[in-house]
């Protein structure tokens, strides 16, 4: 009994904050390396959830913090939708209690390769796509982080060898020892500045997160175009193999279009038709490029790779064509959760464009798009709780206007407004939280509204 008393002694306390698919992978993996693990979630606890923790022996609570059990853990692993100025984790913090992610957390248990994706806009789409790219070259991958799958789970119950890993700026914060193989920065553009005092520096030093502890073995691609990026790779005595791309062969890009081809220079001379890409759009030039180098770098076949980015189905609520309903098309970019996002889809608008805007705010300066709505938009449809600070900013410019606080009567309005042969273009700029459960929700009720005219 004494040895028994002593292992217990000995276990270290893990305490999880948030019980969705990070916070339960991560108690999985924790409970199966040997931890106490406690998790507990201020919300309602999803059933799949509680089961897993359940069938696990993993102790859990929710719609409440027991601060006594949570403040004595030797490590906290937090949700990335849970800031710092939470009430119990800046109790935590005062208290000098490491707090990691979930990333973080499960990059200790794999000598797995990674493949690692930020940047404020495109990163779903980039992920998907390199994850395809594997599938298709017979790799054993495992897709993560934003999208797929908990890391930490398929850590302690589906290991790969590759993992194509999605990082958020939230993740990004509370990571410190893991290591990216390949790192993959798309661009940086103004968003969540509510989460980071509204200081855009803030915003960028997370984003940089992505190159920590790379070494001359590993390999770092970005958009060579990027004047924040440019700015900021000054400041970072990089180790890792650079592979900068851009859309023109210029300033050492080493990915770029020539001529009406996409072209990667190396490690290994790739070339195809920019025609024969599956993905349109400018912004999805870079996306193709990052994948590809990406693809390249881990030594998959030319060939598969060509096949792979002509055939790539695109990602769910990114620009995504629902319906054509009286000759209007329908658009759903529930994904364009920030300007730069939503400026990126109307610039690929070829037609007289109705865009649906709002939601909860996250400190935006509508600038950035206002030429474009000005040049491509023949209404706004607003779609928020709130839509005083849309009236202030877009109602001096002429264009007809409607607003809405449902999706049912967003769409009705659309439905009104448009002619055959127009687009509505569901892009809001905007979190989803004031009306909707997440940007799915949001995209799903768009989806289902439209398929309902």
């Amino acid at each position: 009994m004494q040895r028994t008393a002593n292992i217990t002694q000995q276990m270290k306390r893990i305490a999880i904050l948030g019980a969705g698919e990070s916070g339960a992978g991560a108690a999985v993996l924790a409970k199966k390396k040997g931890f106490e693990v406690f998790v507990s979630d201020m919300s309602a606890i999803k059933d799949r959830y509680k089961k897993m923790l359940d069938e696990h022996g993993i102790e859990w609570e929710e719609l409440t913090h027991s601060e006594d059990r949570i403040l004595s853990a030797d490590e906290i692993i937090k949700s990335p939708g849970i800031p710092d100025k939470a009430p119990i984790v800046a109790k935590a913090i005062a208290k000098g209690i490491h707090i990691i992610s979930e990333i973080e957390f499960a990059g200790r248990y794999t000598n797995a390769k990674m493949i690692c994706i930020t940047g404020s806009n495109g990163k779903t789409t980039t992920t998907s796509l390199i994850y395809h790219i594997f599938k298709a070259a017979g790799y054993d991958a495992g897709l993560a982080g934003n999208i797929g799958r908990s890391l930490a789970l398929q850590v302690a119950e589906e290991p790969h060898e590759y993992y194509i890993i999605e990082l958020s700026s939230f993740q990004l914060d509370n990571m410190y020892d893991f290591h990216a193989d390949i790192a993959i920065l798309l661009n940086i553009t103004p968003d969540h500045l509510d989460r980071y005092d509204f200081c855009m520096q803030n915003y960028v030093d997370s984003k940089m997160r992505i190159i920590q502890n790379q070494t001359g073995n590993d390999s770092f691609i970005y958009w060579n175009d990027d004047p924040i990026i440019k700015r900021e790779l000054e400041k970072y005595d990089i180790k890792s193999i650079q592979y900068p791309f851009s859309e023109l062969k210029e300033k050492g890009a080493i990915g770029y279009l020539a001529d009406g081809e996409y072209v990667i220079e190396k490690p290994t001379p790739f070339n195809m038709e920019q025609e024969a890409l599956s993905l349109t759009g400018k912004h999805n030039i870079y996306n193709s490029l990052a994948a590809g180098i990406a693809s390249n770098i881990s030594g998959i076949k030319n060939s598969i790779i060509k096949e792979s980015l002509g055939n790539f189905p695109g990602v769910e609520h990114r620009l995504e064509k629902v319906a054509k309903v009286r000759g209007v098309q329908y658009v759903n970019d529930s994904k364009a959760t920030n300007v730069d996002a939503c400026w990126y889809a109307l610039e690929s608008m070829n037609t007289p464009t109705i865009l649906i805007i709002g939601g909860k705010d996250k400190g935006n300066d509508y600038n950035a798009i206002r030429d474009l709505v000005a040049k491509k938009c023949k209404a706004l449809v607003f779609l928020g709780a709130d839509n005083a600070k849309l009236h202030g900013f877009f109602g001096d410019m002429g264009i007809t206007i409607r607003d809405t606080h449902s999706m049912k009567d967003c769409v009705a309005a659309c439905y009104e407004l448009a002619e055959p042969g127009d687009t509505v273009l569901l892009s809001p700029c905007c979190a989803s939280f004031d009306l909707f459960k997440n940007m799915e929700d949001r995209g799903e009720q768009f989806k289902d509204a439209v398929r309902s005219l």
